[in-house]
């Protein structure tokens, strides 16, 4: 059993007891060791002035991927190696991508200008040389109140590529995965200032502490409670976090369904359901932006239970059952019947969400349509959300599950609009007399997102969208790969 986090930056090792587990990466980064590099301005990991690259242990080597410091706690980093934009330099010189961007002049008041390059460090040793989509997408989580963005995209495309150095041969990558590999298995408990963490490595440990600390925090990516605790809404006093849990992991398929872990991230559910359910893809790509997608999880999105949740409504109509543990075993609950109120649910005080299983339309006379809307196309919260499924044959409606999000304390299933569907012809008056009947359905409220009309109106309009999406499909505006425009 371990009393300590052990975290590597930029090479170095860092072992971090006490109350240092319960501060933010940013926090430490700054005021501990003086990387004021990274920036902090948003601290709700919208804006990315604070992002890093996150690696971690994966056969042998490291696997990076950017994420927004300001919401990624210490205690969530046990046994990971971060690099900063101070541990991008090459042989203590700036490196190519920074080059670049002094000479294209992507940088003015400098606050953003980090984050732009350590977000284009990865995506170019991922995928290099860039197009402008595949920057473009990339960079979503990176804002920039000063250049117009144009000068960073010319220096993104005018980075020497033959020069960059693969992120894992930065640093002597073999010896830190195999010095945090051997960690990994290690449990860590710690405390201070009447404060506790937990990090068991068994389902049966981490169970057990659950039932012993009925109030802890559960936390995996905490890119919700991180913005809660930054903002003062939330404290974390007993912690239970399920990074050290290897059966929470995996993303595989079984019998004609997706089975993910809950710790899969939903930029790992979002590749792998390009491949196997598309729609749900397209709408995973405009949840948050990178850096947030790399670190929030499917079982926290569900865990959170959020009325808003964007990965949830599809999750209902495909009637996905979440499989929760327990010292006892196990029991699977179909996500419809998974919550009980506002961020309220089922899970008993010695659970926790293992797997979610996710059933795939059947082709071609199933299909399944997801829908998000909000004031801004990319890096914002869902005002309205929708998804459809629906069973079809000669013409007619044989089933329909439809869910709305944005209307109710929860997400919502519509039997009565569900019904006035089925059996109907397959045309378009028979999705806008069930518009009309959703409308009935809902009683939204009015806030800083949208007027309680506002959503009425989507809710009846969103229908006979679908139809017409039917009939008449829109080419996506980018491939999930980021390979097309």
């Amino acid at each position: 059993m371990r009393d300590h986090i052990l975290l590597y930056i930029n090479g170095r090792p860092h072992e971090l007891r006490g109350a240092l587990a319960f501060i933010s990466l940013s926090t430490f980064l700054r005021e501990h060791l003086h990387l004021t590099g990274t920036k902090i301005v948003c601290a709700e990991g919208d804006c990315g002035s604070c992002t890093v690259l996150l690696g971690r242990p994966a056969t042998g080597t490291l696997v990076y991927r950017p994420v927004c410091s300001c919401i990624q706690y210490l205690f969530q980093l046990d046994c990971t190696h971060i690099i900063t934009i101070e541990g991008l330099k090459y042989d203590g010189r700036l490196n190519p991508i920074q080059e670049s961007m002094v000479r294209n002049h992507g940088a003015q008041c400098g606050f953003c200008t980090p984050g732009f390059v350590v977000s284009m460090a990865a995506l170019l040793d991922a995928d290099h040389p860039p197009t402008e989509c595949t920057l473009r997408r990339g960079l979503v989580g990176n804002l920039c109140r000063c250049t117009g963005y144009e000068p960073i995209l010319k220096a993104g495309l005018d980075t020497d590529t033959t020069a960059l150095r693969p992120l894992d041969q930065l640093y002597d990558t073999t010896a830190i995965a195999a010095n945090l590999a051997r960690h990994e298995s290690e449990p860590v408990q710690l405390s201070a200032d009447g404060r506790v963490l937990s990090k068991p490595v068994t389902l049966a440990n981490a169970c057990a502490f659950r039932a012993a600390h009925p109030d802890c925090l559960i936390v995996s990516g905490g890119t919700d409670l991180g913005v809660q605790a930054n903002k003062g809404l939330r404290e974390f006093r007993t912690v239970l976090t399920t990074r050290g849990l290897r059966e929470l992991d995996g993303l595989t398929m079984q019998d004609h369904s997706i089975i993910a872990g809950a710790s899969t991230t939903i930029a790992d559910l979002e590749a792998f359901a390009a491949r196997h359910l598309p729609d749900y893809a397209r709408m995973l790509d405009l949840f948050g932006s990178p850096p947030v997608r790399n670190a929030g999880t499917l079982g926290g999105n569900i865990a959170n239970g959020s009325p808003i949740g964007d990965t949830m409504p599809a999750l209902l109509v495909l009637n996905a059952e979440v499989e929760l543990a327990a010292p006892a075993g196990t029991r699977r609950v179909n996500i419809n019947d998974f919550y009980t109120g506002y961020r309220k649910n089922v899970l008993q005080s010695d659970e926790l969400i293992l797997r979610i299983r996710i059933p795939l339309p059947a082709a071609p006379h199933e299909v399944l349509k997801v829908y998000k809307v909000s004031k801004r196309k990319d890096l914002d919260i869902s005002t309205f959300t929708a998804a459809i499924w629906m069973r079809h044959a000669e013409r007619r409606i044989d089933d329909v599950r439809i869910a709305y999000g944005g209307v109710a304390p929860t997400i919502l299933r519509l039997p009565r609009t569900e019904e006035s569907l089925r059996g109907k012809p397959l045309d378009e008056a028979s999705f806008q007399r069930a518009g009309v009947v959703a409308r009935g359905e809902i009683k939204p409220i009015s806030d800083v997102r949208g007027a309680a009309e506002y959503r009425l109106r989507l809710a009846e309009n969103i229908l006979p969208k679908f139809f017409a999406d039917l009939v008449a499909p829109v080419m996506p505006r980018h491939s999930s790969n980021g390979k097309g425009a």
